[in-house]
């Protein structure tokens, strides 16, 4: 559980005032924050890999000038993940008024509700410390949201007990008055109905709202924040040009710009650490196969680039990597296994719904081009590491009709051994694993020698007949 340092201890507004607390705005104070951590040197957005010199600094501007931000790019670019951890970056504790619906400051109230409140307590009025964790609300942007779920609606009954419609306490107040004070965060915009992103207008421009006609006048305290589809975003897609305008920053976000950022994330973000007494080791090669898989797939003609291929389709490939070879290990007796080739058979299933194909005719479409991308990832990450053309004294012994089996329910030992009776394998393997920095294990050497023949059918130097999860390879 998150721990929370203890809030002040002023009650009433008199306290408050005695403790010497100043008024600030919330841009003003996310921005004195990110000076101060500027200054100290200190991590703005700690975990975050791939942005130190792109996102993160035009982030850091537009909160140093005020601005309401939109961030632009496809999916699985941590554009949510990003705006949630705005809040970091305001005070810790602020003081707002007890018995007040919309949190409002009490030294400078801008609410009506709260200047009244005011007039008739005085310094008396009771006061409370808000956590910062209360100061963010998150919207996702659907067809059906109304204005009254973002900015509010007409109470009749608070009207039929003698209230104007033009007194802001005849409102049932929506998520933007109640994140007064805070950050609002609209994930999705263009996905809002046309009518709805006019009625944003004001909100961002003026800070007060209409409600069916009658202006309310609500001086919101408010830093707003959206994301967004860059194919919706364009002239042609579905976000009003006047709301364009009044946003202040937009961030374009991107993929990972290298395999070792793109390792990285997947590392730090997929559940590859099982605790339940088997160890799942996974070479390096086989994380940049799975990262080179996704790479290929966003520059893939077949693949529909407009939607992206999400960092989310490497991390649940690598999950699924994992409880492969998880797998494998209940069924043989090991408590200490290695992923392989064999493995990768099964992120199939994890890339499904993350790629959308261009034109896709019959069931295994999607499959097929999964397979077809993958084959292209291993030829990649191996042509990096090696000449396929050094390896023709293991090619060599298959021309004689040499199979050799391998199989994702073939334990380490039995792959080991048959390894060691194909001639020139087992010294392949070892200076494959020296030149890769890992150490020659029994686990490592299954591993790479897999990697190696997977390798040659690629290149079409050995052929390879599946039958009952279980591969053949011969020439």
């Amino acid at each position: 559980m998150q721990q929370y340092s203890d809030p002040p201890k002023a009650r009433t507004l008199g306290q408050l005032k005695q403790a010497g607390y100043k008024p600030c705005s919330v841009k003003d104070e996310l921005r004195r924050n990110v000076i101060a951590r500027l200054k100290d040197k200190s991590p703005l957005f700690p975990g975050m890999t791939g942005y130190e010199d792109t996102v993160i600094p035009e982030i850091i501007n537009g909160i140093l000038s005020r601005h309401d931000m939109l961030f632009l790019g496809l999916r699985g670019q941590a554009k949510t993940r990003m705006i949630r951890m705005l809040p970091v970056l305001l005070d810790e504790w602020i003081p707002i008024f007890t018995d007040c619906e919309i949190p409002d400051d009490p030294v400078n109230p801008r609410l009506a509700m709260g200047k009244r409140l005011v007039a008739e307590q005085g310094d008396e009025t009771l006061i409370r410390w808000m956590h910062r964790s209360e100061r963010f609300h998150e919207k996702l942007a659907t067809p059906d949201v109304t204005i009254a779920d973002l900015i509010g609606e007409i109470d009749l009954v608070r009207h039929a007990q003698g209230k104007f419609l033009s007194d802001e306490s005849t409102m049932h107040f929506g998520l933007i008055p109640r994140t007064n004070r805070g950050i609002f965060a609209m994930n999705e915009l263009p996905d809002l109905a046309p009518k709805i992103q006019v009625g944003l207008f004001n909100v961002l421009e003026e800070r007060d709202v209409q409600i069916r006609g009658y202006p309310i006048k609500l001086d919101l305290d408010i830093s707003m924040v959206f994301s967004a589809n860059p194919e919706d975003y364009t002239n042609r897609g579905r976000i009003v040009t006047p709301l364009k305008d009044r946003i202040g920053s937009v961030i374009r976000t991107h993929y990972p710009l290298s395999i070792r950022d793109a390792v990285q994330i997947t590392h730090d973000n997929a559940w590859i650490k099982r605790d339940d007494g088997i160890t799942v080791r996974i070479p390096p090669f086989m994380l940049e196969i799975l990262e080179e898989f996704v790479r290929q797939a966003r520059s893939s003609p077949h693949i529909n680039q407009a939607s992206g291929v999400s960092v989310r389709c490497s991390i649940t490939n690598a999950e699924n990597l994992v409880s492969s070879a998880e797998r494998r290990a209940i069924l043989c007796g090991e408590t200490d296994v290695t992923t392989r080739m064999d493995d990768l058979a099964f992120v199939k299933s994890s890339s499904r719904g993350k790629i959308e194909l261009m034109l896709a005719e019959g069931d295994t479409a999607e499959d097929q081009l999964i397979a077809s991308v993958l084959g292209e990832a291993v030829k990649g990450v191996f042509g990096k590491l090696a000449d396929i053309d050094d390896f023709e004294e293991v090619i060599d012994q298959f021309k004689g009709g040499l199979t050799l089996e391998v199989g994702d329910e073939v334990d380490t030992a039995t792959m080991v051994e048959n390894f060691g009776l194909v001639k020139g394998m087992k010294a392949a393997t070892n200076k494959l694993c020296k030149d890769m920095g890992i150490p020659a294990t029994d686990g490592n050497v299954a591993s790479t020698g897999e990697f190696l023949l997977e390798a040659l059918y690629v290149n079409n130097r050995l052929s390879k007949a599946s039958a009952r999860g279980k591969q053949f390879f011969r020439k």
